[in-house]
């Protein structure tokens, strides 16, 4: 591995004795003091009042009638895409899934937990390419998509990077074709569209509490509905389906999902702290912004209908100010060229100083896992069957990912060390 400290860019500069983190949990007292009334109440399970609290308060701040406290994010979109595919296509044994047979339109660019239930319930997943405005779904590629597989009912949306997508024609297009819409806000908690949370405008929603995220648990998720039937069900289902009998009875398949009380407890100290987390992850944001204004990149989007949770702070790098670069699946290769750069440069030189950022979500198009799949753009970039090399090229996703970047994003990380990493992203394009 090449060694930046032998760099003339980089000599005068030394590595942080502690690390600076890409978006660490941010501690309070008030999560100690719910864990700790679970552990002397003794309700460590996955029932108690913090579980009960957390979910009336989880459902005030979005704006739904219902909340359930589940153990993950990925937990809550499973059960919401079994939800709705038996809503949409009626009860299935167990071993084929929900949505055995069927299409399902996915946000190409985000993590895999967005689209793998899909595969859990036996759903073939159709990705739908990015636009540049959001960073999110485009649009006119879904619509498109329905033009192309019009039995579609489902769609699954992700709000990339804590920047709502553009909701409303996504959700026209939906209606006008009948389909049920999963929203995805696992990095979007406290964004809002239009004056309205993000979460609440799917037919079912799902929330986030990974370590990352704006608020955490250390885990946990939730999932979110405007109807109290949708809500029962999945509490039933993430208990194991036990039905109401005096022994174990069992009549429908089950799952163990359901948030533990300690967890709750955390994240019920942090619901308190969302909006002040929101501010000081923007403060980072606008920092970046204008200490980056002088180099050849761009800020990710927050919105012009939607505003931001600003989550993660990214940027892509201007195609012209690229340098030579190249991936394999597992590998990376580049060439520096004064006043260039690319992001993996970047990357390894902040890691090299103890600071941590992260590529851009590589589209699930490109992902060995679902490179069989379909895939729908509007500039021709779509596919039938498997994906060739060519086919990666020229799709919006693909190009993020290419030029693109998550910087450290903590918002306990000082304005000093954060000069720092503006400063280290300057040389890199010396």
């Amino acid at each position: 591995m090449y060694d930046y400290s032998l760099d003339q860019r980089f000599q005068n500069l030394k590595p942080f004795e502690e690390k600076i983190w890409l978006s660490s949990p941010t501690m309070h007292d008030a999560e100690f003091e719910y864990m700790a009334e679970a552990y002397r109440t003794n309700w460590m399970s996955t029932v108690g009042g913090n579980i009960d609290e957390t979910e009336r308060l989880l459902a005030e701040y979005v704006g739904v009638k219902s909340a359930v406290a589940l153990s993950c994010g990925t937990a809550s979109l499973h059960l919401a895409i079994r939800l709705a595919g038996e809503k949409l296509y009626g009860v299935r044994r167990a071993e084929i899934g929900t949505l055995a047979g069927h299409k399902v339109f996915c946000s190409d660019m985000t993590f895999d937990a967005t689209v793998n239930p899909v595969a859990y319930e036996g759903g073939e997943a159709v990705f739908i390419d990015s636009e540049y405005e959001t960073w999110n779904m485009d649009p006119l590629a879904l619509k498109k998509a329905f033009e192309r597989y019009p039995e579609t009912r489902l769609v699954v949306l992700a709000h990339l990077y804590g920047t709502p997508g553009k909701i409303d024609e996504i959700k026209n297009i939906c209606k006008e074709h009948g389909a049920l819409l999963v929203e995805d806000a696992a990095e979007s908690l406290g964004a809002s569209y239009k004056g309205r949370q993000t979460g609440s405008f799917g037919d079912f929603g799902i929330v986030s509490f990974n370590g990352n995220k704006i608020i955490t648990g250390s885990s946990g998720g939730a999932f979110l509905s405007n109807r109290e039937s949708d809500a029962r069900k999945i509490r039933k289902w993430s208990t194991q389906s036990r039905e109401a009998a005096p022994w174990y009875q069992h009549e429908e398949l089950g799952y163990n999902y359901r948030m533990s009380n300690v967890i709750a407890g955390v994240v019920r100290g942090q619901m308190a702290y969302i909006d002040e987390h929101i501010a000081q992850k923007k403060a980072v944001y606008e920092r970046y912004q204008a200490g980056l204004s002088d180099l050849p990149v761009d800020m990710n989007p927050v919105g012009t209908e939607g505003v931001s949770n600003y989550w993660l702070s990214c940027i892509t790098i201007k195609p012209s100010a690229m340098c030579e670069n190249v991936r394999s699946e597992r590998g990376k290769l580049y060439c520096h060229r004064k006043g260039k750069t690319c992001p993996d440069e970047i990357l390894d030189v902040l890691a090299h100083f103890h600071i941590e950022g992260r590529p851009l979500w590589k589209p699930m198009h490109m992902q060995t896992l679902y490179r069989g799949n379909r895939f729908v753009g509007v500039n021709g970039q779509e596919n039938e069957n498997a994906f060739t090399d060519g086919d990666r090229q020229g799709s919006v996703g693909a190009d993020l990912f290419e030029r693109g970047l998550c910087l450290p994003s903590d918002i306990k990380m000082t304005e000093r060390q954060q000069d720092a990493v503006i400063e280290i992203i300057h040389r890199c394009f010396e």
